[in-house]
């Protein structure tokens, strides 16, 4: 099933159609209504006049998440408050947040992008949704919310924590399909358990997973703990939220709808588009969006696009999970270190949960990178030379894959904090 064909399937020319004519209104638009870009344009000596298609996008100047804080709250709104209906803002934890606003035009893109998601991932109308994203100023829960309104399934929105009301939810409501953070579908697996609960006695068919990095290894760990189909989605409140791309049940990259949303893939050194099928720094230009459009919005993680035809049927781009982040990326004694590839490592092992902390310290000129891993129960109750040969293990298989050393501490079930909401997974201690 196919939620908008004409567009979901549209040629490559057609798509690139739609983009340019829709790229050149933006840039007017913003242009003329937003200082802080005008003033952009001008110092790199563009006028509107000069982006004719989507040829013409790599002129453009890039906009970055300072630049809204720069403008905090409202200055890169493109219309009068008067028309703004709704407003969100990130979840950030210091400085200011970045403000995002939206016309009544804008939830109803925002409704249509969420529910060609849902259909991506094989929800039907006659679903029953249960949102544990968290609800509020974050706008992944209202975002699934109305989308799945639009498609016509039942909604249940129980928003995040409260766990084991999730879970009798569940069974009393006959809830189809989770939409949470891929740490808090792992919870709801633990607690389970706890409360006798297999996954036979729920009606679970499909979980729709994002808000965080999650690799591939954690799909498996999921779709085996909580026996469903777990589906990567992806979004950016600066963008429009949760919709922006998404698995189709094929599960091999995230479509995006790119007749809103045109991406590019840059270095993130020196800032230059790179070609088809390299890995780069995720940009989006928002180019339907009325409150508050972005042109090339630098997300900061690391992807790559592929453009072949999915088996699903659908033309739209499609995106690689996310390796990480530029911006998150720790770099351990000159080695680039991704907390996503820390977790795969931990994932293929039989001995540990899916909960880790990664903490780096700086003493005197050498950093260094201390690990807290859960080990699983019938593990950690075995004597202590069990436990120093595993831990050797893991050090051994993170310095063989990473070629970086680190202090691996083996921790009890359930030590490390679980969250409803992005669960935080580095704590980085130097003074960078």
């Amino acid at each position: 099933m196919i939620w908008n064909e004409t567009i979901e399937c549209a040629t490559r020319d057609e798509m690139k159609g739609i983009q340019s004519a829709r790229l050149i209104e933006t840039v007017q638009r913003i242009y003329h209504n937003v200082p802080g870009y005008r003033n952009k344009m001008q110092k790199a000596g563009l006028v509107p006049t000069d982006i004719k298609s989507l040829d013409d996008l790599s002129k453009l100047p890039f906009t970055t998440k300072e630049d809204l804080r720069e403008h905090y709250p409202f200055g890169m709104f493109t219309v009068p408050m008067s028309e703004i209906v709704r407003v969100h803002a990130s979840s950030g934890t210091t400085g200011r947040p970045t403000v995002v606003g939206y016309t009544r035009k804008d939830l109803n893109t925002w409704a249509e992008v969420v529910t060609r998601t849902l259909v991506m991932a094989g929800v039907h109308r006659h679903d029953v949704v249960q949102v544990a994203y968290g609800y509020g100023l974050f706008t992944g829960g209202l975002g699934i919310h109305y989308g799945t309104e639009n498609l016509g399934a039942t909604v249940i929105p129980i928003s995040g924590g409260n766990t084991q009301k999730q879970i009798q939810l569940m069974q009393d409501f006959g809830t189809t399909v989770i939409a949470c953070t891929p740490s808090y579908a792992l919870h709801l697996a633990e607690v389970m358990v706890d409360m006798g609960i297999s996954p036979e006695d729920l009606q679970l068919k499909t979980g729709i997973f994002g808000a965080e990095p999650w690799s591939e290894n954690m799909r498996k760990e999921i779709e085996g703990k909580l026996k469903l189909r777990a589906i990567d989605i992806y979004g950016l409140s600066e963008v429009i939220g949760p919709g922006v791309s998404c698995e189709c049940e094929c599960q091999a990259g995230m479509h995006i709808n790119e007749d809103h949303f045109i991406p590019e893939i840059i270095d993130p050194e020196t800032l230059q588009p790179l070609a088809r099928g390299e890995l780069g720094e995720l940009v989006f230009s928002t180019v339907t969006k009325e409150g508050i459009p972005l042109l090339r919005y630098r997300t900061r993680d690391l992807t790559r696009l592929i453009y072949d035809k999915c088996d699903c049927g659908r033309t739209l781009v499609r995106m690689e999970k996310c390796r990480g982040r530029s911006d998150d990326m720790l770099i351990i004694r000159g080695v680039n270190v991704f907390p996503s590839q820390i977790e795969s490592i931990l994932l293929e092992m039989s001995e540990t949960e899916p909960h880790y902390l990664l903490i780096v310290d700086r003493e005197g000129n050498l950093d260094t990178l201390r690990l807290l891993v859960e080990v699983q129960e019938q593990f950690f109750s075995d004597e202590i030379k069990m436990l120093e040969a595993l831990r050797k293990k893991i050090t051994g298989n993170i310095q063989s894959t990473l070629g970086v050393s680190v202090d691996v501490r083996l921790v009890e079930p359930r030590t490390i904090e679980r969250t409803a909401g992005k669960a935080k997974r580095v704590i980085d201690n130097r003074k960078l």
